[in-house]
């Protein structure tokens, strides 16, 4: 293992000394001087094009952050990852999500074991399910063919599903219906289930461990509200499945062993969309556009492992991000998707990229020195723009932004699609030129409202463009994150498949719970603050 800190490394070092003098560059100065400079940083792979001209850098910085990437290893790291090495060390755990999409062929080798006979076997399974369901003839207790179908899950067996169903609703079976619940809140599930009709409704418990708090909550409840209807257990064979690594806490649910579909260990959840997590999206789109989707996440697989970092969009991606929250002191960044249907994707990646790579300790278990994973956040355009992005344009933050448009509108209707596009376009050519007081006082705009109306420009973003919003087309955009993360993981030096911060709060809570039902004493250890909000919240029940 490598002891060096990065922020000590000659590489890092000469892109600290670079930033100082690319500070004081505007991005009209460095547009003014290179001509084709919109095509000179750019790059197209996998169906990909991607514009990252809008960042303040030159050929030199580019040259030092391959040379960055270079010196932590980079391609060596690659290699790991796709030879299931155990990278994820903290868990003592190979990282195989990339093995859900494999179109090789070839065996992918767990502590011994060819895994690819079973991740087949589970996705023929799933195919089988979505048939029965799509064909209406899953059917419930009373004999209606099951439409409704609830997901309940948390984290990556929530936002996964959730995010690609809405973002190729376009696609999906219109007499079936998908809801997803993950909310521990019980409004949540309640407003949920308040229309739906019990004999047509399938809940699908997704949960790797099936101990998830919130989770199994709501499966709990879900379970009561089914028995309200036909009080015998025997419904659940029916009307539940589970995805999960643990089948027996599922059969002792009382789900039927053909419903439960496996899910494995070397799977993190933010990766697991394409294992069985992605049941409802395979029962809402059909086994031949999950294909489709699986497709696209192997084409960014291969550009990944097979592109030089010059021209690799999640290197560069990775590179370019490290350089702004690292070196242009950005800590926080917006992913602004100008398409409706991926009004999730920002939420999606906040889990993947800020629960991988928010991290404060390195792989050696020493606190780092330079900044790691940004806050990340979003909203799709236009929507935003009547919302944050005078902060953007104006405000004090400094954050750097990804813009994606699609070339083609699935739903063309006049000329919306080219006023979508010409609005993402625009807004990045203001973030980065701006306007100043000459150009306003050209224009005749009074002297008092000058200070007001001046945009500073030299604010970076990145377009990232495809032909248009098909499963392929998500897949890659998906996997071109992913391997962002993956990127930005190594040089920080961090380990980005555990996530040791969800645990604390888990745990202080177990100990609340017991306190706030009346079931148990204050603990010595307890803090003036914990004390007298458990107190405040517990008066409720004693006033009622």
């Amino acid at each position: 293992m490598n002891r060096e800190k990065r922020s000590g490394m000659p590489e890092w070092q000469a892109l600290k000394n670079h930033a100082q003098k690319i500070n004081g560059l505007h991005l009209c100065e460095l547009f003014a001087a290179d001509p084709i400079r919109g095509s000179r940083f750019a790059a197209e792979g996998a169906g990909i094009y991607l514009d990252y001209s809008r960042n303040q850098i030159t050929s030199e910085t580019m040259e030092l952050l391959q040379a960055l990437a270079r010196a932590c290893r980079l391609g060596k790291e690659i290699a790991r990852l796709f030879a299931g090495e155990k990278i994820n060390e903290t868990e003592n755990r190979p990282v195989l999500h990339w093995a859900l999409r494999d179109f090789s062929g070839l065996p992918v080798m767990v502590d011994g074991q060819d895994v690819m006979p079973r991740v087949r076997q589970v996705r023929e399974r799933m195919a089988a399910a979505a048939g029965r369901i799509r064909a209406r003839g899953w059917l419930g207790c009373s004999g209606k063919p099951l439409s409704h179908v609830v997901n309940l899950g948390i984290g990556g067996s929530d936002l996964g599903p959730r995010m690609a169903y809405k973002a190729l609703r376009f696609y999906a079976q219109r007499d079936l219906h998908f809801h997803f619940v993950s909310n521990l809140d019980p409004g949540h599930l309640a407003e949920t289930l308040r229309p739906l009709p019990p004999e047509e409704t399938l809940f699908i418990i997704a949960s790797k461990t099936f101990t998830t708090q919130e989770t199994m909550a709501n499966a709990a409840a879900a379970r009561s509200w089914l028995m309200e209807h036909y009080q015998d257990p025997i419904a659940l064979r029916a009307h539940f499945a589970a995805v999960t690594a643990n089948p027996a806490a599922a059969h002792d649910f009382g789900i039927a062993a053909e419903n439960i579909f496996e899910f494995w260990e070397w799977v993190g959840g933010r990766y697991s969309l394409l294992s069985a997590v992605g049941l409802p999206l395979m029962m809402a789109v059909g086994p031949e556009r999950f294909e489709e989707l699986r497709r696209g996440f192997w084409e960014m697989d291969s550009h990944f492992r097979d592109a030089a970092f010059t021209a690799n969009l999640p290197v560069l991606l990775a590179l370019l991000g490290i350089w702004q929250a690292g070196f242009m002191g950005r800590s926080t960044h917006a992913v602004l998707p100008y398409d409706q249907y991926l009004e999730r994707f920002p939420a999606y990646l906040q889990q993947l990229e800020m629960e991988s790579n928010g991290k404060d300790v390195d792989r050696n278990g020493e606190e780092v020195d330079y900044p790691t994973g940004p806050v990340l956040w979003g909203e799709p355009g236009t929507n935003g723009q009547h919302a944050f992005y005078q902060l953007l344009h104006q405000g004090t933050p400094a954050v750097s932004c990804d813009f994606i448009g699609l070339r083609r509108s699935l739903n063309p209707f006049r000329d919306h699609h080219e006023q979508l596009l010409a609005n993402m376009i625009a807004q990045g050519q203001a973030l980065a030129f701006g306007r100043d007081r000459e150009e306003l006082e050209r224009e005749g705009v009074p002297a008092t409202q000058l200070p007001f109306r001046v945009f500073s420009g030299n604010r970076p973003s990145n377009t990232i463009l495809a032909d248009e919003l098909n499963p392929s087309t998500l897949g890659r955009l998906i996997a071109l994150y992913e391997h962002k993360v993956f990127v930005q993981g190594v040089i920080w030096n961090i380990f980005s498949f555990d996530q040791w911060g969800v645990e604390l709060g888990k745990k202080l809570a177990n100990r609340i719970l017991p306190r706030l039902k009346g079931q148990a004493a204050p603990g010595s250890d307890e803090d003036s603050s914990t004390r007298a909000l458990i107190d405040y919240v517990s008066a409720v029940k004693r006033e009622q």
